[in-house]
């Protein structure tokens, strides 16, 4: 059965579930060097030149599937030594270019870096050349190319470059955590850090220790995922992992959508503030944009700080499919309400490790939110989300005109606008991840029917409405 989409996703599958294995039975503390042995049992190479290389590499991925580096702030990280198979990069003339006499190329350049040989051909001096690609643009035989490595072509706020030893290096000062470079990456040389053992610590104490009760807070997008079990099948597997009680972070943007239409309506002017890299993006490149973003929590956060509230010995783990949530998750004002964050990947990990089939499972039920809260997981929901709460809230003397941006590249476009007061509307739905949080790169699988998915999965609570879902919460 397939559950990742690429042999990337399964190889980091594979050392979280190693990791996993061995924390539940007491045994990482002797057993954690001979898991790249695990991984590869025999002698030969799977990917690199050598089989040692490719243990050491397996290794720093341990590392990272134990929590990484502790000085490094970033959720982020690049395994250096796995880094090391692309190309340069850079503009480079291909074998495309014919050696034509109008030299476009050469006369458009303003720092000389273009020459060519005894056939006319020409030549891009890297040590001089800035990329500006005016060179590319104007070859009238598409000739020039741009050779950006995966990682660079991923990152949409220009947040890594290459190291003067060429490995790919993240600027934290630009970095929002989104996770696109990892995906990317063919060689599985950007990973996330994970709190897996953070998340078994935390089951194992509330298995042995009855002072607090562990709850596991999941995205609506999970709707999409573990496309081999039914839903239900999966929710009855984070209860048998220990989990107390499963609770939809749907439930949390019902709330948020009920806040943000009351919230627009009064200010006249809204940035959401649901998607963590989102929010990030919009600190680092928008400063002067903070104060129009909403106020409220996002809503993992939002429905956590109700649980905390209500049940002060609750201990609460988010999983979803963001990486962006692990950077979240520690700020000050959501620590308080978020112990630990895992993504769907590490999930599967947990039940693997635990050597758990959920297919073997009866069906739990996830009955909490609206279908409303629930599509907040695809482009566009949050903004249906909000036309549904400023109706129940019978606010009809608002024109309400939002704009949903889906992905980061949207995002800018309207972010820019709204700085320069040109953006032709009143309310901004924010989504980095193509597609939303189906597109997360926590995700196992990612892909278009994955919004079918949950609007499926949104239309089983068709008929509750937004009240409906919080009126239990007072």
């Amino acid at each position: 059965m397939k559950k990742f989409d690429t042999k990337v996703q399964y190889l980091k599958y594979k050392v979280l579930r190693e990791v996993a294995s061995l924390a539940f039975r007491d045994k990482l503390l002797e057993g954690v060097t001979d898991i790249p042995k695990t991984i590869i049992p025999g002698t030969q190479p799977t990917m690199r030149c050598c089989v040692y290389k490719e243990l050491a590499i397996l290794s720093e991925r341990v590392k990272i599937a134990m929590g990484g580096e502790k000085r490094n702030p970033n959720i982020i990280e690049v395994i250096d030594i796995a880094c090391d198979e692309c190309p340069v990069g850079g503009y480079e003339v291909t074998d495309a270019c014919r050696g034509c006499i109008a030299h476009r190329c050469e006369d458009v350049c303003k720092r000389g870096v273009i020459t060519f040989d005894h056939d006319q051909r020409a030549y891009i001096n890297k040590s001089k050349c800035v990329e500006c690609g005016l060179c590319a643009k104007v070859c009238p035989y598409s000739a020039i190319l741009s050779n950006k490595r995966p990682c660079e072509n991923a990152c949409k706020v220009k947040a890594i470059s290459m190291a003067e030893t060429k490995v790919a290096q993240i600027d934290n000062d630009k970095c929002i955590s989104c996770g696109a470079c990892g995906y990317q990456c063919p060689f599985g040389a950007i990973m996330d850090k994970s709190f897996i053992l953070n998340v078994i610590d935390l089951i194992k104490k509330s298995e042995n220790n009855t002072k607090y009760k562990l709850y596991a807070v999941v995205a609506p997008s999970i709707s999409s995922q573990f496309t081999y079990a039914r839903l239900g099948q999966v929710i009855s597997g984070i209860k048998e992992l220990g989990f107390f009680h499963v609770v939809e972070a749907a439930l949390g943007a019902d709330i948020v959508a009920n806040a943000e239409a009351k919230e627009l309506a009064e200010k006249g002017f809204l940035i959401s503030s649901c998607c963590p890299a989102f929010v990030d993006y919009i600190e680092k490149q928008f400063p002067n944009l903070v104060s129009k973003m909403s106020h409220n929590l996002s809503p993992m956060a939002t429905i956590a700080k109700y649980i905390k509230e209500t049940t002060p010995d609750a201990k609460i783990v988010f999983i979803g499919p963001c990486t962006a949530k692990k950077t979240e998750f520690q700020k000050a004002s959501v620590n308080p309400y978020i112990d630990s964050v895992i993504t769907f990947e590490e999930l599967q990990a947990l039940f693997d490790g635990k050597d758990l089939d959920i297919t073997t499972l009866k069906d739990d039920v996830l009955d909490n939110a609206s279908y409303y809260g629930r599509i907040f997981a695809r482009s566009g929901g949050l903004a249906d989300a909000i036309a549904q709460g400023l109706k129940e809230n019978n606010i009809n003397d608002f024109e309400y005109n939002p704009i949903s941006c889906n992905g980061i590249e949207e995002s800018k476009i309207a972010l820019l606008k709204a700085s320069k007061g040109v953006l032709n509307a009143n309310f901004i739905e924010g989504m980095v991840c193509i597609g939303g949080c189906i597109g997360g790169a926590g995700c196992l699988t990612h892909g278009k029917k994955n919004s079918s998915e949950v609007d499926k999965y949104g239309m089983e609570a068709y008929e509750k409405t937004i009240a409906d879902a919080i009126s239990v919460l007072k």
